[in-house]
């Protein structure tokens, strides 16, 4: 059941919330957006094969651009940027937001190999270290 729950998540491109900031393991990633946004496209295309089939007209191509805009790369988009506003909240309130370890994108601390939460820190704050600013 748990499979199948997460294929619909990617289909449905579920919303990512604040409330994931605080789960063990985060729903929305950059990864998950990213294969949403292929397995929606698949579908697309093979649909988009068996239309223009059906109409027995070349020139409907069209219908599979619309189709792939409005199904997979405009909520994509949209749940890309939600997803970045989560993020830098995130950031801003945890110790490990401000660490030159984390991986924003996965939600990830890349020297444990674990993911962050607001209330699982890996290291437990024993191996912080800045981030290195540009200046």
């Amino acid at each position: 059941m748990k499979i199948l729950e997460k294929i619909s998540n990617l289909l449905m491109f579920q919303e990512g919330s604040i409330d994931d900031s605080y789960s063990s393991e985060p729903v929305v990633t950059t990864g998950s957006i990213i294969w949403g946004v292929l397995l929606r496209s698949l579908i697309i295309m093979l649909l988009s094969f068996f239309v223009v089939e059906q109409l027995s007209d070349r020139s409907a191509w069209w219908i599979a651009f619309f189709g792939f805009w409005l199904f997979a790369a405009y909520p994509a988009y949209k749940q890309f940027m939600q997803f970045n506003k989560r993020m830098a909240d995130f950031q801003e309130s945890t110790l490990c937001g401000s660490c030159k370890h984390f991986n924003s994108g996965g939600q990830l601390c890349t020297l444990y190999d674990e993911h962050v939460s607001k209330e699982h820190i890996p290291c437990g704050g024993e191996d912080w270290e800045p981030k290195e600013s540009l200046l």
